[in-house]
């Protein structure tokens, strides 16, 4: 009988590259696409000057760790996100971002993928996260956004239109289209 030893935070520090810690294992996440990728920074950068300007919290880009306490889950590692919790320094965010973003990368397409995006999700809102954007850059759709207070009910946003993060980041807003590469 063998037992496994579950992975630890201490563990997911010396991973090189985007991970997370779900289930006790170092789950590894390849690197995105140019579009989702660009989509992403996007969204960072709208939130950085919304950051900025509002001294309100701060703008988190991809490639980021944020510690949480859950029963099978460590940390999430979001494409974008905004936090006001503490600053921790050279260490991993100590709380769930207050709003989340997952872009869909090529291999996030399917019935096993809207279930694994769908618990995602709800660990988030179990974390502490208020807002979680699903963007998808091949639907019309492209983002829906998730609320806590309605955590099945996505307010859809397409091109043409301004989503919002209510109430996660208030007064933030961002054009659909900025997220394409034009």
């Amino acid at each position: 009988m063998s037992t496994k030893t579950e992975a630890t935070i201490e563990d997911l520090y010396k991973v090189e590259g985007k991970a997370e810690l779900v289930n006790g294992e170092i789950v590894h996440m390849s690197p995105t696409g140019f579009e989702p990728g660009y989509a992403g920074d996007e969204i960072f950068a709208s939130l950085r000057e919304y950051a900025k300007r509002t001294k309100s919290g701060v703008a988190v880009g991809d490639n980021k760790a944020f510690r949480v306490n859950l029963p099978n889950r460590k940390s999430f590692s979001p494409d974008a996100a905004f936090h006001i919790g503490a600053k921790t320094g050279m260490k991993f965010l100590d709380s769930a971002p207050i709003f989340a973003v997952e872009v869909r990368s090529e291999g996030d397409y399917g019935a096993k993928a809207e279930r694994a995006m769908a618990r995602k999700r709800a660990e988030y809102f179990a974390a502490g996260t208020e807002v979680v954007w699903d963007v998808d850059l091949l639907s019309d759709d492209v983002v829906r956004v998730y609320r806590a207070s309605e955590p099945e009910l996505a307010t859809v946003y397409r091109r043409g239109e301004t989503a919002e993060a209510e109430p996660a980041v208030p007064g933030w807003m961002m054009a659909v289209d900025d997220l394409f590469v034009e």
